[in-house]
């Protein structure tokens, strides 16, 4: 891949990134209102972006209609309080390129895409794809990694793929002990390169020191951890563990199955009251009932945090106070 010239890209990451659900209604049709306020509370939490439709919206149950309507939805709910990337997953390369120059048309500020996994590529046909895209656009570019039956995508990937597109300016991780990684990727790519951490934020208190620009978990408590990361960036250790403690157990239930995720994050956020309804479109996990009761008891937690941390329950709403 030859060098590119430098694009101008002004869009900067420092902070949390939460993922927007999206929201059905009992007939699993996407619920547009519910989405608009969900778009609300993520303008609202404290966060620096959003984006969507990743993992965590369930992008692999919406058809290409819902996902596109979902960008342009968001983008004029935000109205210019918070960027938005709007994640076009694909496993053509055509097809992410395509979806981003229409996210980018209607207003996304940057584009996400997950590395595709569906089948094992070397790395040499994962640059080839990429490079495609990053060809056709000049909006910029967080690069997803989440690869649970495997290592994600290696330092010399990262650092080929950045000196030939300059606008892929973000990765994001989602593995442990990735804080050497991090340090080596900002090495070799001058600071330019923002690293983010996934996996719900799980590893966010170890990897801010070690470089990371930001989180991107999901958006029931994004607001808390909006707080820990500041607090930590501060270098306020303690108090960024305080806020962090109720949440984290949450985070660990929940990411031990992907469908688990998206019923512990809308029962959540129901229980905020932010969203009515904390449908999860089929096929999905039916809930054993010893797992639900304590998927409600730690999100219980969370709420307990937020009243404890002195944050509203539900920005949304003009009274905006913690519930007795």
């Amino acid at each position: 891949m030859p060098k590119k010239e430098t694009k101008n890209v002004p869009f900067r990451l420092d902070g949390v990134v939460p993922i927007i659900p999206t929201p059905f209604n009992e007939k699993q049709e996407v619920d547009w209102e519910s989405l608009r306020a969900l778009v609300d509370f993520a303008c609202a939490s404290g966060a620096c972006a959003m984006c969507l439709p990743a993992y965590a919206s369930e992008f692999y149950k919406l058809s290409e209609d819902e996902r596109r309507r979902a960008i342009s939805e968001a983008v004029k709910q935000a109205s210019g309080r918070l960027p938005v990337i709007g994640q076009v997953n694909a496993f053509s390369a055509k097809q992410a390129t395509d979806t981003a120059r229409d996210a980018h048309r209607t207003g996304a500020n940057a584009v996400a895409v997950s590395v595709p996994r569906l089948m094992p590529l070397a790395e040499h046909d994962l640059l080839r794809y990429f490079d495609q895209i990053l060809s056709a656009i000049d909006i910029p570019l967080l690069v997803q990694d989440f690869n649970p039956g495997g290592p994600t995508v290696s330092l010399d990937f990262i650092t080929r793929l950045h000196r030939a597109h300059p606008h892929f300016c973000y990765i994001k991780l989602e593995e442990p002990m990735m804080a050497a990684k991090i340090e080596a990727i900002l090495q070799e790519t001058s600071g330019e390169l923002g690293v983010l951490e996934g996996w719900g934020g799980m590893y966010m208190l170890e990897l801010i020191p070690a470089g990371i620009c930001g989180v991107m978990p999901s958006l029931g408590a994004a607001d808390i951890l909006a707080m820990v990361f500041r607090l930590a960036k501060q270098d306020q250790k303690d108090r960024a563990f305080e806020a962090f403690r109720d949440v984290l157990p949450q985070i660990v239930f929940s990411l031990q199955n992907l469908e688990l995720l998206h019923h512990a994050e809308k029962s959540l956020l129901a229980a905020r009251g932010i969203i009515k309804e904390s449908a999860v479109r089929d096929a999905s996990l039916e809930l054993n009932p010893h797992d639900r009761q304590h998927m409600l008891f730690l999100n219980s937690r969370v709420i307990a945090a937020l009243d404890r941390l002195g944050l509203p329950r539900n920005p949304n709403t003009a009274s905006a106070t913690p519930a007795s």
